[in-house]
């Protein structure tokens, strides 16, 4: 009975991966791998190394992270000796040292202490779980192909993240796959360890990718987050209802239409950005074990070392964090210093750790780089404001504008989070170390992105990255106002009822639609934000009149704001899962479109060319423009990258360095033309008119050993095969080796 929930949201996943191509033997391989090589060695390590209140579940959940973790490591070294296998060599050394060292065989069981589980919270956790699988196969498995020509009209960037996962199967240190000699100052520790997986299973990285790789990591991600709401909250039952809020609660918007910007609020969890739900598992026990050790009077030492090991993880998995971190820990470092009049060693400890990291992360791990990210006050609010005016340009609006729509931004912030004020009631709560960390790190994250501009909107991660906690803070508020002002549960449900429908009859009402209709006043989009202060002040005023005490008049009252979030909750998360939009139907319409665009044939060439070349071969083509696209060049493009896994001298460029660096705000990214002119005319060169001079400057200069054509790209009449060995013909694309030795780079 207790394995119950646990069973059905297995059958459940194992149904929707079937459903959208995995093999069953795929499956089986990953499964044996992930418990065999992640989970249990990494849970043995938690057992032994962290004392704490926690569930069998939780200890696995823990163990699979921290496994994560060590298999990046391992990776890392296996791969920079040649031996990519080896990276089992870290699980085999485990269970060694647990089978054979008599002080850790009692390992194998759970301590006597671990808490079991009530089978509601079970099933709870399971439902949130079976979301994310129907949330993953309605938005993602569905749209997202495994097979061309489909699969050519996935998402923009899922090409980029598969070529770096095959730049990390075959290199250590990994470079930019897209552009040849190019640096790859990047979060790349999720691809190095989808490369570890599909050496280990051999599974194909599309497949990890596309189909498993993230749902393992959502599934502890919950589990991980249910803890961490309860050691904060105290409780499951509002433990519960912070993931509830994590994972559906949405920007209150009150316009009728599609926005974008910081009007939509990404959820924690992603697809189509594997580094960030890679990242967000990683810091959950960053979180944990912050939590004990600053709140805590006996301090397990070994748990600083786990904190080191999670921060060195987090490091290289999402570049957000730790600037995030070291914000919060100074915030905390202050706050305790000031209550003690001392001070306060262990959270000097933590951000030093803090701050160590982010120093060898900015200029080792990125070099130095700032990866496109400048200082532009308001240039995310200056996108939000072109969509919802409807003028598409990236630095319209006046300022006065644009500040206007900030505040509403950020009023639609506090209208959901404003459960945190609830802690006023009991101040030395809002002292906790986990609350001050929280709370330091959003007001950083805001500062972040209302201060600096990035051109793939990657600052609106500064907002996303604490968001989960910030949750936790703002339902332990209102669990803490509601408490103690003795508010009994019925007016709790009322009240929420009553903040749900007059957000939902204030957005009817307002009738304020985005894009603005030509000759409609600026001053409309101002006029629903001010008939939710109005109503949340009747509301206060109303609860007084009532004589219902001050306390527990406060208490309703945030509540009441609180429940503004639910209807952006149920169009923004649950709807789109459950129903077909007209907005999923247009872009289905288009991406089918799309789809009967692709050239035929690039798969079984790109694979070709995997398994006749070495992996230190260069490839020049002239693919470079994102396929299916009309218009100027999209330089996204990377499938010739990744599918065949070898590094491409010219082929997109996008999100290469040099590219990202010379990016201002206003210019749109991959519209930029390639920086190294001479380079891209070497290239070209070759394939518009090819010469034996073309070949020996591609090949003597820059090592480039294979030809990967476009063939509906070249000029009719022109013969590569003069200068270069056709090897093989597929569809629309054919593949030449030049020869003679290439020249190494």
């Amino acid at each position: 009975m207790r394995w119950a929930p646990a069973v059905v949201v297995l059958a459940l996943t194992a149904a929707a991966l079937t459903r959208y191509g995995v093999r069953v033997s795929d499956l089986a391989r990953f499964c044996g791998y992930l418990v065999a090589c992640l989970a249990v060695p990494g849970t043995l390590l938690v057992r032994a190394l962290y004392r704490g209140d926690r569930s069998r579940g939780e200890e696995v959940a823990l163990g699979l992270a921290l496994g994560y973790g060590l298999e990046v490591f391992a990776y890392v070294a296996a791969r920079a000796v040649g031996a990519p296998v080896l990276v089992l060599a870290w699980p085999v050394a485990t269970y060694a040292a647990f089978l054979l060292v008599p002080r850790l065989r009692r390992h194998w069981r759970s301590a006597p202490g671990t808490t079991r589980s009530p089978i509601w919270w079970s099933w709870s956790l399971a439902l949130v779980v079976a979301y994310l699988v129907v949330w993953s196969a309605v938005n993602f498995f569905r749209t997202q192909a495994l097979a061309w020509p489909a699969l050519g009209a996935s998402l923009p960037d899922m090409p980029l993240h598969l070529a770096f996962i095959g730049e990390l199967r075959h290199h250590v240190p990994p470079t930019m796959p897209i552009v040849a000699g190019e640096p790859l100052p990047y979060h790349w520790f999720v691809y190095a360890h989808y490369a570890a997986t599909s050496w280990v299973t051999g599974v194909e990285p599309l497949v990890l990718l596309f189909r498993l790789g993230m749902l393992p990591m959502m599934a502890a991600l919950v589990v991980l987050l249910g803890l961490a709401a309860r050691r904060v909250i105290g409780s499951r039952a509002g433990a519960l209802t912070a993931l509830a809020a994590v994972f559906l609660v949405a920007a209150p918007n009150l316009y009728i239409g599609p926005v974008g910007g910081a009007l939509v609020w990404k959820p924690v969890q992603s697809w189509s950005s594997p580094t960030q739900t890679f990242g967000a598992l990683l810091f959950v026990p960053v979180f944990l074990l912050l939590a004990d050790l600053l709140e805590r009077r006996r301090r397990n030492p070994w748990e600083w070392l786990l904190l080191g090991v999670f921060l060195a993880a987090v490091m290289g998995a999402k570049a957000t964090y730790l600037p995030l971190l070291t914000a919060g820990l100074t915030a905390v470092a202050v706050a305790m210093a000031v209550r003690r009049r001392r001070p306060h060693g262990p959270a000097l400890v933590a951000l030093g750790m803090s701050v160590a990291c982010l120093l060898y992360a900015q200029f080792v791990l990125y070099g130095g780089v700032r990866g496109g990210t400048t200082a532009a006050p308001l240039s995310l609010m200056r996108v939000t404001w072109g969509g919802v005016v409807g003028d598409g340009g990236p630095l319209g609006g006046p300022v006065a504008a644009v500040l206007g729509l900030t505040l509403l931004c950020v009023l639609s912030g506090a209208v959901a989070w404003c459960g945190t004020l609830g802690l006023l009631s009991r101040p030395r709560a809002l002292a906790r170390p986990a609350v001050v960390l929280t709370l330091g790190m959003s007001l950083a994250g805001l500062g972040v992105a209302l201060c600096f501009g990035h051109p793939g909107l990657s600052e609106i991660y500064f907002l996303q990255a604490p968001y989960p906690y910030l949750a936790i803070v703002s339902v332990y508020g209102l669990v803490t106002v509601v408490r103690r002002s003795g508010t009994s549960p019925l007016s709790v449900v009322c009240a929420v009822g009553a903040g749900a429908v007059a957000a939902y009859c204030i957005r009817i009402l307002c009738d304020v639609r985005v894009p603005l209709p030509d000759g409609e006043p600026l001053g409309v989009l101002a006029l629903p934000y001010a008939a939710l202060l109005v109503f949340v002040a009747l509301t206060a005023v109303a609860l007084v009149a009532a004589r219902r005490g001050a306390l527990r008049s406060f208490a309703l009252t945030l509540v009441v704001t609180s429940a503004f979030a639910a209807p952006a909750a149920w169009f923004t998360r649950i709807l789109p899962v459950t129903y077909k939009t007209p907005v999923n139907a247009a872009e289905d319409a288009d991406r089918a479109a799309r789809s009967q665009a692709m050239p035929q044939g690039l798969v079984t060439a790109a694979r070709w060319l995997r398994d006749h070349s070495r992996p230190g071969d260069v490839v020049a083509t002239n693919m470079h423009c994102r396929l299916g696209v009309d218009g100027p060049c999209d330089s996204r493009a990377a499938w010739v990258s990744a599918l065949a896994e070898r590094r491409v001298l010219v082929e997109g460029w996008a999100y290469a360095t040099a590219n990202l660096d010379r990016w201002s705000p206003g210019q749109v990214l991959w519209y930029l033309p390639f920086w190294d002119r001479e380079r891209l005319q070497a290239n070209e060169a070759l394939f518009a008119a090819p010469s034996a001079q073309a070949v020996r400057s591609l090949r003597d200069r820059y090592g480039v050993r294979w030809l990967f054509v476009d063939e509906r790209l070249t000029v009719p009449g022109t013969e590569l095969g003069n200068v270069a060995a056709p090897r093989l013909r597929s569809g629309d694309f054919a593949v030449y080796e030049i020869a003679g030795p290439a020249a190494r780079r």
